[in-house]
């Protein structure tokens, strides 16, 4: 089978005998051509299934109109609504999204950067893998001047930032297990070095030093965010001879895998052990018992990031000044973590 033909605008300039600069503003509705020769080149271009060529375009304009966006996963209902919100601002722009999945691995978040700059981007947005601990990757992003945004997990760069504020969640959660009358609280915590983690932490001990309530490593256990990640820590806490009463997990994804261990053992969430997760995936508010979590605002935060781009690429280079969002949380309380059977939200 032969290869088909790429049709150009040369070929629909000799059919209307005219130069090639004149179609080319013709497909682009150019005032200077009459109307009806505008008609009729954009109607014979589209018989003939003529399609710009976007690299020539790139090289002309000095725009791709293309950004890359990493991400730790894709699988999750969290990432995916941050891409939502990114590119529900982007796309009407014109923009089209590049989309790569680091695996948490820093390795890949170097490679994808590299890759992204000789495609020559016009912006990257990054989630970073926490396998990451440096930043020289980054460092060229913005010696090139292309905007650089990190969304959710915060970097040690100077580039724009949007981010939930985690700290308070984490405050809020603590918090209301207290009101729920727990005293012994676990925090099944995320991966080390990560800005979630620590903060999420800090807020932990923040709130059992204000109430006065023991701190006590023996409930202090690392998790990660995936599912799996969760049943060892929550089998170790359950064999202390002092198991805890409440449980701080540092997302939902690891508190339902908590109360799947605590039924198997037995035991019933919440009388025996409230659980409070950090996210608000869609299925917390279907699994039994309901969820309790903290809601991040994960559509607007896309939806953020993509403003400070947009912001960026109209501001002077030299007047350049790194912004950073924060956007509130908000408690869900739902039946996981009501042990006083307060009435819940959804």
């Amino acid at each position: 089978m032969s290869k088909r033909r790429v049709i150009t605008i040369k070929d629909i300039a000799r059919k209307f005998n005219c130069s090639p600069s004149t179609v080319s503003r013709a497909l682009n509705n150019h005032p200077s051509i009459n109307i009806y020769t505008r008609k009729n080149i954009q109607e014979y271009a589209e018989k003939l299934g003529y399609q710009p060529n976007q690299v020539s375009l790139s090289l002309l304009n000095k725009k791709t109109y293309t950004v890359g966006v990493i991400v730790p996963n894709i699988t999750g209902y969290f990432n995916a609504a941050i891409l939502d919100g990114i590119q529900t601002i982007l796309e009407p722009q014109g923009y089209a999204l590049n989309i790569f999945q680091t695996n948490e691995f820093y390795e890949a978040e170097v490679n994808y950067i590299h890759k992204l700059l000789a495609n020559r981007v016009d912006g990257i947005f990054v989630s970073v893998a926490s396998e990451t601990k440096d930043y020289a990757h980054f460092e060229k992003v913005i010696k090139q001047e292309i905007p650089l945004i990190f969304f959710d997990r915060g970097c040690e760069v100077e580039a724009n930032q949007v981010r939930v504020d985690h700290y308070m969640g984490a405050v809020m959660a603590v918090e209301h297990l207290i009101q729920m009358g727990c005293q012994r609280i676990a925090h099944l915590k995320g991966p080390e070095g990560l800005s979630v983690t620590e903060e999420r932490l800090t807020a932990y001990y923040d709130v059992l030093k204000k109430h006065k309530l023991p701190i006590e490593e023996k409930y202090i256990l690392p998790a990660g965010f995936r599912t799996i990640k969760g049943v060892y820590p929550t089998q170790k806490l359950l064999a202390l001879p002092d198991p805890p009463d409440g449980i701080f997990a540092v997302n939902d994804n690891i508190a339902m895998a908590a109360m799947h261990v605590i039924r198997e053992h037995g035991l019933r969430v919440p009388d025996d052990i409230a659980i409070v997760g950090f996210d608000d995936e869609p299925h917390a508010a279907y699994c039994f018992p309901t969820l309790s979590t903290i809601a991040q605002p994960t559509l607007e935060l896309g939806k953020e990031a993509a403003h400070l781009f947009l912001q960026q690429l109209q501001s002077e280079t030299e007047n350049f000044t790194a912004k950073e969002v924060v956007l509130p949380s908000q408690l869900i309380i739902r039946n996981s973590s009501l042990k006083n059977h307060l009435p819940t939200t959804n």
